[in-house]
């Protein structure tokens, strides 16, 4: 059963969510600030985070921000707020997805169901033949434990939704990508992301593949179209 962590500071939502997620196989605590927040990951590593923008003491930007830096969790953003500057806000954060209210509960569900999936959640992978690590300019893409490394063997930490994205690029190297595609691939049916998000979430990688200096950008922008990943890739 995944362990699910609600936060919003509005009580009624929160008993109505956590009935519905209850009943739909979940377990899930309920906070209403970052303090309770922290007490519940303390008791339980949680599976996701469902944590919503406007609360009291730190907003939930600045909570994700936390989140990402110290635990290895997926997170949701649910937000009252429709401005596309606030979502993007949310994914340069490292939020995996974002839900703008008011929303639909079946809508939510199926948005955990998704993430949950792409992180691994309900995978079994006893069941399943180890896939390939791929590899690409020194870099090291471990398809089955999702983990990439540097040229140096450094890890480098990804949300949910950069891993897909990357693992895109490299089964797809040297072609050109429409971000209409990359989102297909990379989230499914499941998924309405605007394109903005993949603009910011390849924007995030770039930071976090050229760090170092390179002879030449590993994502390029092709004007109008979409991105093409750069270099040769080989599995092993």
């Amino acid at each position: 059963m995944s362990h699910l962590i609600l936060v919003d500071d509005d009580l009624e939502v929160l008993a109505l969510l956590q009935k519905f997620l209850q009943q739909h196989g979940y377990s899930v605590e309920v906070a209403i600030d970052g303090p309770s927040l922290w007490r519940a990951v303390e008791r339980r590593a949680p599976d996701l985070i469902i944590l919503d923008v406007m609360l009291p003491g730190d907003s939930g930007l600045v909570l994700c921000q936390r989140v990402r830096a110290e635990h290895n969790v997926a997170v949701i953003m649910l937000t009252a707020l429709g401005e596309p500057s606030d979502r993007i806000v949310g994914l340069e954060l490292g939020a995996d997805d974002y839900l703008t209210k008011p929303f639909d509960a079946r809508e939510l569900l199926a948005r955990v169901r998704a993430v949950l999936r792409r992180t691994g959640e309900h995978q079994h992978p006893t069941r399943e033949a180890p896939r390939p690590i791929l590899m690409f300019a020194d870099w090291q893409l471990d398809v089955t434990r999702r983990e990439l490394r540097s040229p140096d063997n450094v890890m480098i930490p990804l949300s949910a939704g950069e891993f897909e994205l990357l693992l895109v690029f490299a089964e797809h190297p040297r072609r050109v990508l429409t971000r209409q595609q990359l989102l297909d691939m990379a989230r499914g049916e499941t998924h309405d992301a605007f394109d903005r998000s993949i603009d910011v979430q390849v924007s995030r990688l770039r930071r976090k593949l050229e760090s170092e200096v390179t002879a030449m950008p590993m994502i390029r922008t092709i004007r109008n179209v979409g991105y093409l990943f750069t270099p040769a890739v080989v599995s092993r």
